[in-house]
């Protein structure tokens, strides 16, 4: 699990720059698309009022949100349909990779992500060939500010987690995916708003490599990652401190 934390962390470093890019209202707008599939409202369709919210953060326009829902609602009849597919693979050194993508053009989004497999010694795989070793997660995440340990755990396991674990930078909550909402407004009542959101992949197991090998595969992982078609990459990859420190100062 600390992989996944860190490596949301220093997502969430880039994502100014991403911002100014265009890249990420680009990708917020195909999530907003995908879940309003199920309606257009927010209040009844707790997917799509996770993805507004997530838009809102990253300071997306009201247009652009608003253009997102009727795309994906059906009542632009002039845009492209969105496919949504879970492509799955191995980094160099065996770690598993699971790559979330959204594309308007299958053969591109799967050209795309076998060139950086290729160019980067990893291999795209068949349909359920690492699927096993990731389970679908609700993850939350709040910033210490000094608060009481167990207080936030008794809040966190009443409302539906199921784990909760407290680092220096960041307490770290997971549930099942169908306690999101439950969870996210138990906190949000008592006073904890939280920095993430989400719903995730977590890896059931991690892999441990030396530097030169964790940054063979966390530099395929960015590589995907930059692909305008992709909107998340899983993998089971374990991350120290030390590595993610490490990587941070090459870039």
């Amino acid at each position: 699990m600390s992989g996944h934390s860190k490596w949301s962390t220093i997502k969430r470093k880039k994502a100014a720059e991403d911002a100014r890019r265009g890249q990420t209202f680009t990708k917020l707008a195909k999530e907003i698309a995908i879940a309003a599939r199920e309606g257009p409202d927010t209040d009844v369709n707790m997917k799509l009022r996770l993805a507004v919210d997530k838009a809102k953060a990253a300071n997306m326009p009201k247009d652009n949100i608003e253009r997102a829902i009727r795309r994906g609602a059906g009542l632009d009849k002039d845009a492209s349909v969105l496919e949504e597919i879970m492509y799955e693979g191995y980094g160099p050194h065996g770690v598993a990779l699971m790559i979330e993508v959204v594309t308007d053009n299958r053969n591109r989004a799967v050209a795309d992500v076998r060139r950086w497999f290729n160019k980067l010694g990893g291999s795209l795989g068949e349909s359920g060939c690492v699927a096993w070793q990731f389970e679908p997660k609700a993850y939350f995440t709040l910033p210490p500010n000094d608060l009481d340990a167990d207080q936030v755990f008794e809040i966190a396991v009443e409302s539906g987690a199921d784990d909760v674990t407290f680092g220096e930078d960041m307490i770290e909550i997971f549930a099942d995916p169908t306690e999101f909402q439950v969870v996210r407004e138990s906190l949000q009542q008592n006073g904890l708003e939280p920095e993430t959101a989400e719903l995730t992949m977590l890896p059931k197991t991690t892999v441990s490599l030396d530097q030169k090998q964790a940054f063979q595969t966390m530099n395929l992982i960015s590589a995907l990652e930059e692909l305008d078609d992709v909107q998340q990459v899983y993998s089971n990859l374990d991350i120290s401190d030390e590595l993610m420190a490490a990587f941070e100062e090459q870039d």
